[in-house]
């Protein structure tokens, strides 16, 4: 039998450091039918010149986000499942091949995750219980927080043309909105081993950047107002009770420190999109679709 084309996409932006580590994590999988992707969001380090001494295909773009990095990538696929790494983590060298395998067992699926380690600098660290790892159908984790991560999933490549690609007009909080988005859809596989090593505590990252419950509040927003008819009433009720404390958070937040004109956009959106800023979860019965 045919094994199967894996295509592995890590998008970077100057991170020539530490880039080495992830690209050589996927040649090293015992699963070999890998194409592995580098997309470059415009860097201007030293990657270009990094990428050239393996055997990868890389391409190099426009700065434009990691959204517009990974939508890239998967244009560029020509695998028919995606696994994606960002480039400060790597795969542990059986990685693949354990998700394939468990996409092969359980045809019902067509995205698989796995447990990771996480790294803070050079001491490990123990995800709190909230961080466990979705599997199945998991609207009512994946309202609260990112419980998908994105280095740890293999995808079939047809889920993008069923859910969509990542939504570009989100600079961070972007792999929070698209879960949302598949877990109304279909459900998602769990390897319980850890298969990826996640590194962070840096300022580099996405996740350092302050207010972050705005992109949580829009995604919610734009869930509700895109998906009405395919929600459940106790989702609806579940989403907007999430949706408020989002954005209260934020919004007594950017109060606090000035920022305005954030506060009043994200304030007149959420009440557009749920009737005014005092409805009760009830109100949502009477809504028109």
């Amino acid at each position: 039998m045919e094994k199967p084309l894996i295509s592995v996409i890590i998008p970077t932006y100057n991170r020539a450091y530490i880039l080495s580590k992830a690209i050589e994590s996927v040649l090293n999988q015992t699963f070999k039918n890998v194409e592995l992707i580098v997309v470059d969001d415009g860097s201007i380090d030293q990657t270009p010149y990094l990428v050239y001494k393996y055997p990868l295909i890389y391409v190099r773009k426009p700065h434009r986000g990691v959204s517009h990095t990974r939508n890239t990538g998967i244009l560029k696929a020509k695998g028919e499942f995606i696994a994606f790494l960002d480039s400060d983590d790597v795969f542990v060298s059986k990685k693949l091949e354990k998700q394939l395998k468990f996409l092969e067992k359980y045809p019902e699926y067509k995205i698989v995750q796995t447990d990771e380690i996480w790294y803070k600098g050079n001491i490990r660290i123990n995800p709190k219980k909230k961080h466990q790892k979705a599997e199945g159908w998991f609207f009512d984790k994946a309202i609260k927080i990112c419980v998908v991560s994105i280095s740890t999933v293999l995808i079939k490549k047809e889920v993008f043309y069923e859910v969509g690609f990542f939504d570009e007009s989100f600079p961070v909080c972007e792999d929070y909105e698209f879960w949302l988005r598949v877990s109304l859809k279909m459900p998602v596989g769990l390897v319980k081993e850890y298969l990826v090593i996640k590194s962070g505590g840096r300022s580099d990252q996405l996740s350092a950047m302050k207010g972050l419950d705005y992109y949580r509040t829009l995604a919610l927003l734009k869930l509700f107002k895109n998906y009405q008819k395919d929600l459940k009433l106790e989702q609806k009720i579940m989403l907007y009770a999430e949706a408020k404390k989002k954005f209260e958070i934020f919004y007594s937040g950017a109060l606090k420190y000035g920022n305005f004109e954030k506060a009043l956009k994200l304030k007149i959106l959420f009440e557009k999109t749920f009737g005014s800023s005092i409805i009760t979860p009830f109100k949502i019965l009477s809504f028109k679709y």
